[in-house]
Order: C-alpha cells, then sequence, then structure tokens
C-alpha cells in the first residue's frame, strides 16, 4: 500500500531547510534566537541546525552581529541550478537584447502553484530603478507576470486559486481579476502598475512550449515614470512580445 509522501518527511531536514528559506528573505536580525522563535524549535536545535549549514558552506554567521546570512555553497547551488535550467539558458541572450534595448531590467518569470516565481534578471543601467526581485515569490493576481500566466486557465481554476489565497489573508476580487484576462487573452500582454510596490510598473507575455503549454513569461520591470502608455504601446509591449515568440520557438512552439 502506498503511503503519503509527508510520512517520509523528516523533520529535521525540513527545519534545516526552513532555515535556510527564512535566510532568503530579508530578515533584520537573523541570529540565533531570532531563528529559533521564527522556526518554533529550541535555541539548542536551531544552534546544532545552523552549526550543521555552516559547516557545510550553506550559511555564514558574522562575529560582530551574531547575524546568520546565506553561505557561498547555498549560492553556488543556486546558481549551478538556475544555470542548468533549460529557459534560462534560452531565455538569457533574448533578455540581455531586451534590457540593451530598452535600458529596463528584464525578468524570466514562471508560475508555481498560486504564486510567480522570478527567476532570473537582466538589469538596466538606470540610476533610478526597482528593486531586484531575483528569486521572490509573489502571489499571481499582484503582477503582470502572474496575469499572464494564468490568463488562459479555466475559471474553475482561478476560483480555486483565489480561494487559497483568501486562506493567506489576501483576496483577489474575481470578476475583476476576470475582465483583465479577457483583455490579456484578446491583446497577448499583461500590464499592472502598483501590484509589485508603489510606482512600479510590470509588463509581461507568456512563453508557450512545443504543446502550446505556458512555460513562464518575459517580463519587464521601470518606475511608472518612465513606463509611459506611449512608450509601452509603441516599444516595449511589441519588443516583449517579438522576444516571447522568438524564445516560444526555440522550445519547439508554432504559432497556427
Amino acid at each position: 500500500m502506498a503511503r503519503d509522501k509527508c510520512s517520509y518527511a523528516v523533520q529535521t531536514v525540513e527545519k534545516a531547510l526552513d532555515i535556510l528559506e527564512t535566510l532568503t528573505e530579508e530578515v533584520p536580525d537573523a541570529t540565533l534566537p531570532t531563528l529559533a522563535e521564527r522556526l518554533g524549535i529550541s535555541r539548542n536545535k536551531a544552534f546544532r541546525l545552523l552549526a550543521t549549514l555552516e559547516k557545510r558552506g550553506m550559511v555564514e554567521r558574522e562575529e560582530l552581529t551574531g547575524s546568520y546570512h546565506l553561505g557561498l555553497s547555498a549560492l553556488e547551488m543556486a546558481q549551478r541550478f538556475l544555470d542548468s535550467v533549460l529557459l534560462i539558458k534560452h531565455a538569457r541572450p533574448i533578455m540581455e537584447l531586451l534590457a540593451r534595448k530598452h535600458d529596463e531590467a528584464v525578468y524570466m518569470t514562471v508560475a508555481s502553484g498560486d504564486e510567480v516565481i522570478f527567476l532570473d534578471m537582466v538589469d538596466s543601467i538606470q540610476t533610478v530603478k526597482t528593486a531586484p526581485l531575483v528569486g521572490r515569490r509573489f502571489p499571481f493576481f499582484t503582477n503582470a507576470s502572474g496575469k499572464a500566466i494564468k490568463a488562459l486557465e479555466s475559471r474553475d481554476m482561478l476560483e480555486r486559486l483565489c480561494k487559497k489565497q483568501s486562506r493567506k489573508g489576501m483576496l483577489p476580487d474575481l470578476d475583476q481579476l476576470e475582465q483583465e484576462f479577457d483583455a490579456i487573452r484578446c491583446n497577448g500582454v499583461a500590464v499592472d502598475n502598483g501590484g509589485l510596490g508603489d510606482g512600479v510598473v510590470s509588463v509581461a507575455v507568456a512563453v508557450r512550449d512545443y504543446a502550446g503549454k505556458i512555460v513562464g513569461a518575459l517580463t519587464m520591470l521601470g518606475p511608472s515614470f518612465r513606463m509611459l502608455s506611449d512608450r509601452l504601446e509603441n516599444e516595449i509591449i511589441p519588443s516583449l512580445q517579438e522576444g516571447a515568440e522568438m524564445l516560444s520557438m526555440k522550445f519547439g512552439y508554432a504559432r497556427m
């Protein structure tokens, strides 16, 4: 008889992974007491886990403050993983072209359940720009990437995703989302203003594979005072659509 996967979970391993996940966030005071309290474990157990992770180079401790942060081994592992992902390898040259052409930050994003993950970025050289979002997760309805990816899913699926978010204390407007999704399906592009922060505009176009399945979205971010309507319509959106089509072709997608 098959067992539930949760029955095989090792609590110590889970807590070690919880520590690494916590350190990827912006924790202002990631000391031993803070981490122990946040993870709901004793300081003794937290110390043993941190010592093991530190020995493997996965975390590092600042001597002066006693604060922990991700170590080089964790960063190197993450980079190797990112480099090995076919999507990012194919997307990188196109992202670089778009970033050079428009001098705005370009991301490759993917969906994970009811969230969108910002996988990779080619940054702009602008003095004023948005904070880097690589590795960050956001609810799908808060940004153009999530909307571009989810727009083709059924209303039943959309309702389930919204219910899941409502349990987290975030309740999107389903009818408003449906209206946005209709426009995205019609125009082939999603635009969001303010979902990722005040004054931040995100624009995204979905990328498909050989079967027509959406595998991610090419996304451009910039401050609203540069991402003006005329510029979006005449420059950025056509470029993103062209880039997404090129990337989709690399995955064997051919528009009928």
